[in-house]
């Protein structure tokens, strides 16, 4: 009897097969803001999360921007002044709070330096509206609003060195043709709309050709008033 049961013990240990081994521990991923904002580094950084290089011919890279300027260009997104639909899908149920969060994670990282696309020297009327503007026009120089450097201004004003070419003609078409909106008054919109075509393709081009410095950072002032009033931008009281 005693090796009946042996028997079969051993018949079901073979046809059972091994134990089963233990399930390996599951991967933690760590809830912090800078491993949500990975995601981000798919278009808006120069490599992306696993390390490879980003296309830099379209969109904008965004670390050392201003937080005023990424807080806005956020509430933006996610309230309809601006429309590109990804960007409003993940934006549109975020609150204010968090919003500023992210821009001011992006902002507090250095400047992407970027080198020069294209030819300066051919584009004369891009380097006159960028450093002179158009006083008969009403257009005023980029750099009475962005800078003397063109790096932008703290805490809500852009810089312009190193944004891809199509990117400005893009942002501009937006301005002209009311997809793109910022907090009234609108300066930008104004701007716009004095300037040709050939005058936004100059000056995009003139802009893209530009080398960036090596300390790409925003100006913490810039002289006021500004040229024109501006919601994003307001003047201090």
């Amino acid at each position: 009897m005693r090796s009946r049961c042996l028997s079969a013990a051993l018949l079901l240990s073979v046809f059972a097969g091994p134990a089963p081994a233990a399930a390996p521990a599951p991967h933690t991923v760590p809830d912090t803001l800078a491993q949500r904002l990975l995601a981000c580094a798919t278009c808006h950084a120069r490599v992306d999360a696993r390390g490879n290089p980003v296309n830099d011919s379209f969109f904008p890279r965004i670390g050392g921007k201003p937080a005023g300027y990424l807080h806005n260009q956020l509430v933006n997104f996610r309230d309809g002044r601006r429309r590109y639909p990804l960007m409003t899908y993940l934006v549109e149920h975020l609150p204010d709070a968090y919003l500023r969060e992210i821009a001011d994670h992006f902002a507090a990282q250095p400047p992407t330096v970027l080198p020069p696309a294209g030819a300066a020297q051919a584009l004369p009327r891009g380097r006159q509206l960028a450093l002179q503007g158009d006083a008969a026009r009403g257009i005023p120089a980029c750099i009475a609003c962005h800078g003397a450097r063109l790096t932008g201004v703290k805490p809500a004003i852009p810089g312009l060195l190193g944004l891809p070419r199509d990117y400005v003609n893009a942002q501009f078409g937006a301005w002209r043709n009311g997809a793109r909106k910022a907090h009234a008054p609108d300066c930008m919109a104004s701007v716009s709309a004095r300037m040709s075509l050939e005058d936004v393709a100059a000056v995009a081009g003139w802009l893209a050709a530009q080398p960036m410095p090596a300390d790409a950072a925003p100006a913490a002032s810039i002289e006021r008033p500004l040229p024109l009033a501006c919601g994003s931008a307001p003047e201090a009281r």
